[in-house]
């Protein structure tokens, strides 16, 4: 089988939630299944590092495609062509979009369907190509891909697609999260939080991860307790910030709140893993693959009582309204006043997280390739 994919997402050094998805999968498809030809499809030069192994064919496929107009060209022209070129048997496209161009089979991963929920938040040219493309794109793939059961039912409920054409293949653990000892968390401590405990946002920050109520509620729980406690907000500044902004010049505490911009992968284990907790209110998520990590580093989470994060947690997690400062509060006071409801829900994590596996989803993906191909 000859698979073409989407690998416009893998860039050195800059891999968020979809480089990341992409990196995982595409990694294991290619060394499991090393009878088959893997074409990815960057649409830069790339990174020798992602090719895993000698069946991969890189090919950079012009122009690069970050803009709406861009992604027009690159999936509706130069795709069909390069598919062509290539002699692609099946096509897979993990990050939302696909070609409506192309009669090659094609498998698309759905992370989710924001734009449909906060339109608000996306600007108004690329609020216009979801608008007009995303239900061309559902309806043209052979199959889809989603994260969640929670994406799998927002698509059906929102676009009325069959949910038989839809699979779920769930994200999976990335890098090497693990539990330190208790010398070790000071000593991140002592590195990031002049030696004092703190809450940790991690994720890139814009407006649905919510991070404005965030930074308010933290605010408030340092009024209430006269803690120690600081904040610590890992990603970078994405788009739309300015409530963000507000939000933390108008924070009494704000000499308590640390943006560490983006890290690397080491930083990033070891800074949640030295957590009070995770901290990870977002409006509204596909999987929300910090919750995973955090049950990993056995690190006790609060997170937002909706759309897939309910799911994701299970019950190592407190649950709370994302749009209520007053609940994270609570929230945030209930777990640094109490070390047995942090055992629990860490005990909890560990029970949790056996239920999300990179290969597992790896297998559905391949699954799905291969029934689109058969037909």
């Amino acid at each position: 089988m000859r698979v073409a994919v989407n690998t416009r997402f893998l860039l050195k050094g800059r891999l968020e939630g979809l480089g990341w998805h992409n990196y995982e999968i595409c990694k294991r498809l290619v060394t499991k299944y090393q009878d088959d030809t893997f074409i990815f499809f960057f649409d830069r030069p790339y990174d020798s590092s992602f090719i895993w192994a000698p069946n991969v064919i890189p090919v950079v496929v012009p122009p690069p495609a970050r803009h709406p107009v861009l992604w027009y060209m690159w999936f509706e022209w130069a795709i069909p062509y390069f598919l062509r070129k290539y002699k692609a048997d099946v096509f897979l496209s993990p990050d939302s979009y696909c070609s409506l161009r192309t009669g090659v089979p094609t498998v698309m991963v759905t992370h989710d369907i924001a734009h449909v929920h906060y339109p608000e938040q996306v600007p108004k040219l690329v609020s216009r190509y979801y608008d007009y493309f995303v239900p061309k794109f559902l309806d043209r793939a052979d199959r889809i891909i989603t994260v969640s059961d929670f994406v799998r039912h927002d698509i059906v409920q929102q676009y009325h697609i069959q949910i038989q054409k839809i699979d779920v293949a769930a994200n999976g653990l990335r890098g090497r999260f693990s539990p330190l000892s208790e010398k070790e968390k000071q000593a991140v401590r002592n590195q990031y939080a002049s030696g004092e405990p703190y809450f940790f946002y991690l994720g890139a920050v814009h407006p649905r991860k919510n991070v404005d109520r965030l930074i308010s509620a933290f605010d408030q729980f340092k009024l209430q307790t006269k803690s120690k406690v600081k904040l610590l907000i890992g990603g970078r500044m994405a788009w739309q910030t300015g409530k963000i902004r507000a939000a933390y010049d108008a924070a009494r505490y704000r000499d308590d709140i640390i943006f560490l911009g983006y890290m690397s992968n080491e930083a990033v284990e070891s800074i949640l893993a030295g957590a009070l907790a995770l901290t990870y209110v977002s409006l509204l998520e596909g999987f929300g693959l910090p919750i995973l990590e955090a049950m990993h580093a056995e690190v006790p989470i609060i997170t937002s009582d909706r759309s897939s994060m309910p799911e994701v947690a299970g019950s190592a997690a407190i649950l709370v309204n994302p749009e209520s400062i007053g609940d994270i509060v609570d929230a945030m006071k209930e777990l640094y006043n109490d070390p047995q409801l942090q055992k629990r829900l860490v005990a909890a994590g560990k029970q949790q997280r056996d239920l999300f596996s990179w290969d597992k989803s790896a297998e559905t993906i391949y699954q799905s390739l291969l029934e689109v191909m058969q037909k």
